[in-house]
């Protein structure tokens, strides 16, 4: 067991390591293609990482909790860490360094990344242990099939829904009528209302794999991969009538996502389970300790976004210029230099966080 969570921690701390990479560049105004996500249908790596999360998250359930007794204690617990997430990303979105340190009401963002994760989180624990596994798949067909028939659908104020970023998309339509002024974008908010019901989806896909991994069958990296491999397959299909959309969460999103998660994982499954090959050590140390390392980046970079070196110029804005830009390297890799100095310096955290035994869970 403790190599099958050994496996789920070094592909949680890959997809961290990400997540802070890609959210730190040196300047966004020169980034490689890669670490930009889509501008809207379609898919980059980067379109990777948050559904990876959310997927491994829903593999970290079953663990958690499938041989544990259900009671009252354990609804607290979840209640709670879901809050405690909710609360966290609630902060980040309001946080400023003026004075009374909290933006006005209306420019907080409501939708974020770590509010996400904790709906998703409480509803896909809650789901998981009150239903067996095929009453699951049902619910995952359920919410996939769903979605694609109300977003294709369902009539925007008596005008034919459509997915592009426009007004009568269905999505972008509620999140403005529920969210009003406190989305990341004016028109949408790519972890708005609807587009929360199939990123349940990605974490249920996610409680699959982990089913797999806990359970006697032989062969469970061969079975992973191809489970990814058919979830590829289908969401490709799918993408014809239903475009690959990180911003809509669209269910041939969640389908392509997953099924790369699973061709991932197992591979690192199969190399450090069955091959018995040791690696990805700095990767497991993020896992260990993956949210507080993803709030603790997002909270410094919007702190040194804030902090005023001179009138023109942030504490963020002069160590890049500073220390990265120079004349005979392009200013894409000096970005992305920026970033991996960033990555370095959490992965050394949390190097020291794990080797102290200090695992703080939120």
């Amino acid at each position: 067991m403790k190599d099958r969570i050994l496996s789920v921690d070094i592909f949680r701390g890959m997809t961290i390591v990400l997540m802070i990479l890609v959210n730190t560049p040196g300047t966004w105004s020169a980034i490689y293609s890669p670490l930009r996500h889509a501008e809207w249908h379609g898919y980059t790596p980067t379109d990777l990482v948050f559904p990876f999360f959310l997927f491994i998250v829903g593999t970290s359930i079953v663990f958690a909790y499938q041989n544990k007794t259900i009671n009252t204690a354990t609804y607290r617990k979840i209640t709670v860490r879901a809050l405690k997430l909710i609360g966290l990303g609630l902060f980040l979105g309001a946080f400023t360094l003026s004075f009374p340190f909290f933006k006005d009401f209306e420019e907080i963002r409501f939708p974020g990344v770590l509010q996400r994760i904790g709906v998703v989180f409480f509803f896909a624990s809650l789901l998981f242990i009150h239903l067996n596994w095929k009453t699951l798949i049902g619910v995952a067909v359920f919410l996939l099939v769903g979605y694609w028939l109300v977003m294709n659908f369902v009539p925007v104020n008596g005008v034919a829904s459509t997915l592009d970023r426009a007004p009568n998309n269905l999505a972008n339509y509620l999140d403005v009528h529920i969210f009003g002024t406190h989305n990341y974008k004016e028109d949408y908010d790519p972890e708005g209302f609807l587009s929360t019901f199939p990123a349940i989806a990605t974490s249920l896909l996610g409680i699959f794999t982990g089913l797999i991994l806990t359970s006697k069958q032989p062969k469970k990296a061969t079975i992973i991969m191809g489970l990814g491999g058919t979830f590829l397959i289908l969401g490709y299909f799918w993408d014809l009538v239903f475009p690959i959309n990180k911003a809509l969460w669209t269910s041939s999103f969640v389908l392509v996502t997953a099924g790369w998660a699973n061709l991932i994982l197992a591979l690192i499954y199969y190399l450090t389970d069955v091959a018995g090959i040791k690696f990805g050590a700095i990767f497991r140390y993020a896992g260990a300790n993956a949210i507080i390392l993803y709030f603790l980046s997002s909270f410094m970079s919007k702190i040194l976004g804030r902090i005023k070196v001179n009138e023109d110029t942030s504490l963020h804005g002069w160590l890049f210029q500073t220390f990265y830009v120079h004349d005979f390297i392009s200013l894409q890799l000096s970005s992305l230099l920026y970033g991996l100095s960033v990555v370095a310096f959490y992965c050394i955290l949390a190097y020291v966080l794990y080797q102290r035994k200090i695992f703080i869970k939120v």
